[in-house]
């Protein structure tokens, strides 16, 4: 396990990073922070997301914030196919749960998961994700998630609490200097209702 500690800030990045990112708000000041540490692809990968038109709009968001924001540094979008099924066959069963009880543990672990399956498949030297950037999501589990899957699939796994040293204050700030649409609700049809 690394956290963005252990790396010396330099100018031109060795190691490669999947970066799942759930929304351009969510990325942008995670992004600002690791864009000088690795070559980054983002992984747009949000099967919980309802209805797909909100799916889309974030996607589009996510991809035209990258594509404003990178001078200067390689960052690469990846968008996977809108499948709705996945999320909710995993979360069969926890319908009913409160918003940020078990249903949300099993959809970090979801799109967790497959981050770092593609990064191993891909040969990327990392992979993270832009969840814990949110005062909304525990960061310890997410850690824990992300340091049980670095051991399940052999691929290193960047610890981090992206909420530290106002990491949500700046990607509010970089929201309102891009534009970017920040959406009212996580993102599934349960914290919707919420």
């Amino acid at each position: 396990m690394k956290k963005i500690e252990d790396f010396p800030q330099k100018n031109i990045p060795d190691s490669s990073l999947l970066l799942h990112s759930c929304c351009a708000p969510c990325s942008s000041s995670v992004l600002e922070r690791l864009t000088e540490l690795f070559k980054i692809t983002v992984l747009y990968y949000n099967p919980n997301i309802y209805p797909e038109a909100e799916f889309e709009k974030r996607a589009g968001e996510q991809n035209d914030f990258i594509s404003r924001f990178k001078i200067g540094s390689n960052i690469n979008f990846v968008k996977e196919p809108y499948d709705s099924s996945e999320f909710f066959n995993a979360v069969a069963g926890f319908e009913n749960e409160k918003e940020g009880g078990a249903r949300c543990l099993i959809c970090y672990r979801l799109r967790l998961e497959k981050t770092a399956m593609l990064a191993k498949r891909q040969g990327f030297d990392y992979f993270t994700t832009t969840l814990s950037v949110s005062p909304h999501k525990n960061a310890k589990l997410i850690n824990e998630l992300g340091c049980e899957l670095e051991k399940k699939y052999n691929i290193q796994f960047l610890y981090s609490d992206f909420k530290k040293n106002n990491g949500y204050l700046r990607s509010i700030e970089l929201s309102k200097k891009y534009n970017l649409y920040r959406q009212n609700y996580c993102g599934c049809i349960y914290s919707k209702k919420d």
